[in-house]
C-alpha cells in the first residue's frame, strides 16, 4: 500500500489542499506525484518537509522579483514544514555561471558576509525568520578532501554539463570556460545531499542547478528530491526580467508612496501574474481576481489599486498601504502635491537650464533624456508645465520641481 493509499479521507483532502497551494503559480513540478506522496508521508508520519533554498550572496538589494520564491516558501512554513536556507559562502566564491558570458569576479569572505547579513535582514519581511533553518554551506564544502571532490565529480558526465546553454554559448563563441564552474552545480547539488532536503525550490533560471541535487542525491543512494521551479516576474516595462540595472523594479525597501506608485505602472497584463507571484492573498483570492479580470467584471485600474495596497501593506503596514493609497489619489487623481517633498540643498548656479537642474537633482540621469521629458509635458516647475527646453530658471528658495508624476523635490537654499 502506498503513502497516498494509506491516507484517510481527511488527510486526503489535506493533501490536496497543499498541493494546490505548492503548485500553484509554478513554472514546473518535477514530479508532481512525487511531491503528493512526499505531503501524504508527512502528514500520516508527522515529520515535516524539508524545504531547501539556495542563495549565493552577491547582489544584496532585494526587489520584488525575489519574493517570487520567498513567497513559495512561505507557504510551506504556514503549513509547518522546515525551510533550509542556504547562504553560499563557498559557492558565492566561485559564483553561479547561469546566464552569464563570461566567468563571474570571485567574491571575498568579507564580502560574502555582509551581503549574506542584507539579504537575511530582507529576507525577513517575507519569511518567518525564526522558523528558518540557517546554513553556510562552507561548513561541509570547505571540509572535502580532494578525494572526495573526484568522487563527487565521478557522479556526472562532462557532456551532461556542457548541455547546459551557458557552457555551451561560451564554447561555441570561443569564449574560456575555467575549470572551477564546472564544480558550481556539483557543490550546489552536494547541499541537497548532506542537508538530505525533500524538495528544492529556484527560478526557471536555475533549472540545470537544482535538478543537479536530484540527480547527486540518487547517486549516493538518497531519496531524491522534488523540484518547484519559480517562473521569473518581469519588471514594470513588462518586458525584462525585473532587475535594478534594467530600472522597472520595485525594491522591497524603498518608500510606501514609491512603491504604490510603481506598482500601478504596471501593465495590465501582468496584474494577475503579480498578485499570484508576489502576495500573500490565499489561493482563492488569487483566483477570484484572475476570474474577475478575464471576465471584465473588475476594471484592471481597481485590480492595480488593491494590488499596490496589497504590497505595500505586506512591506510597511496596514496604516502606510492606506496613507500610501490617499497620497496616489491625491497626487495622481487631484494632481496635489504629495505631503512628504524630499527637499534638496541648491549649493549650483542661481541660474540654470531646466535640463540641468532636473539632472543636479538627480531626477534624470542625462540632459538629454531631461529634453525629451520636457516635449512630452513632464516636468513642471511649481506646478507650471515646462514647455520649452532650453528655459533658463532662476532658483529660489521652496522652488518645487517635478518630473512625471512620481518624482517630486524641493529645493532649499
Amino acid at each position: 500500500m502506498t503513502m497516498i493509499e494509506k491516507l484517510t479521507s481527511e488527510q486526503r483532502k489535506e493533501m490536496e489542499r497543499q498541493y494546490a497551494v505548492y503548485t500553484h503559480g509554478t513554472s514546473e513540478v518535477i514530479p508532481g506525484d512525487e511531491l503528493k506522496r512526499k505531503i501524504a508521508k508527512s502528514i500520516i508520519t508527522g515529520r515535516p518537509l524539508k524545504v531547501k533554498l539556495g542563495l549565493d550572496p552577491t547582489a544584496p538589494d532585494v526587489h520584488i522579483g525575489h519574493t517570487v520564491v520567498l513567497n513559495k516558501l512561505r507557504q510551506f512554513q504556514e503549513n509547518g514544514h522546515i525551510v533550509q536556507l542556504i547562504i553560499g559562502d563557498f559557492t558565492g566564491k566561485i559564483g553561479d555561471p547561469t546566464g552569464k558570458s563570461s566567468a563571474r569576479v570571485q567574491l571575498t569572505d568579507e564580502e560574502v558576509e555582509k551581503n549574506a547579513q542584507t539579504y537575511l535582514d530582507q529576507f525577513g519581511k517575507v519569511i518567518d525568520r525564526h522558523k528558518v533553518e540557517l546554513f553556510y554551506n562552507a561548513a561541509w564544502l570547505s571540509e572535502l578532501k580532494f578525494q572526495d571532490v573526484i568522487e563527487l565529480a565521478g557522479k556526472i558526465t562532462v557532456a551532461r554539463l556542457i548541455e547546459r546553454d551557458d557552457f555551451e554559448k561560451r564554447i561555441t563563441n570561443g569564449k574560456p570556460v575555467s575549470l572551477h564552474e564546472f564544480f558550481y552545480p556539483l557543490m550546489q547539488g552536494y547541499d541537497s545531499v548532506h542537508l538530505e532536503s525533500d524538495i528544492e525550490l529556484g527560478g526557471t533560471d536555475q533549472y540545470f542547478n537544482v535538478l543537479m541535487g536530484r540527480h547527486l542525491q540518487e547517486q549516493f543512494g538518497k531519496e531524491k528530491q522534488v523540484v518547484l521551479t519559480m517562473p521569473l516576474l518581469e519588471g514594470l516595462d513588462g518586458v525584462d526580467k525585473m532587475s535594478k540595472s534594467k530600472g522597472n523594479y520595485i525594491g522591497i525597501a524603498e518608500k510606501p508612496t514609491e512603491m504604490y506608485g510603481k506598482a500601478m505602472s504596471i501593465p495590465d497584463e501582468l496584474i494577475s501574474k503579480y498578485f499570484e507571484l508576489i502576495t500573500d492573498l490565499q489561493l482563492e483570492e488569487k483566483v477570484a481576481i484572475r476570474k474577475k479580470l478575464k471576465e471584465g467584471s473588475v476594471h484592471p485600474k481597481e485590480a492595480k489599486m488593491n494590488l499596490a495596497r496589497t504590497v505595500v501593506r505586506m512591506f510597511h503596514g496596514e496604516d502606510a498601504a492606506t496613507t500610501a493609497e490617499e497620497q496616489f489619489r491625491n497626487v495622481f487623481q487631484q494632481n496635489q502635491l504629495p505631503s512628504d517633498i524630499e527637499e534638496f540643498k541648491w549649493s549650483g548656479e542661481q541660474k540654470v537650464s531646466v535640463p540641468a537642474l532636473v539632472v543636479a537633482l538627480g531626477m534624470l540621469p542625462s540632459t538629454s533624456e531631461a529634453r525629451r521629458m520636457v516635449k512630452n509635458g513632464g516636468i513642471k516647475i511649481d506646478q507650471e508645465k515646462v514647455t520649452d527646453s532650453s528655459t533658463v530658471i532662476e532658483i529660489v528658495d521652496g522652488m518645487v520641481v517635478q518630473v512625471g508624476k512620481r518624482k517630486v523635490k524641493k529645493i532649499r537654499i
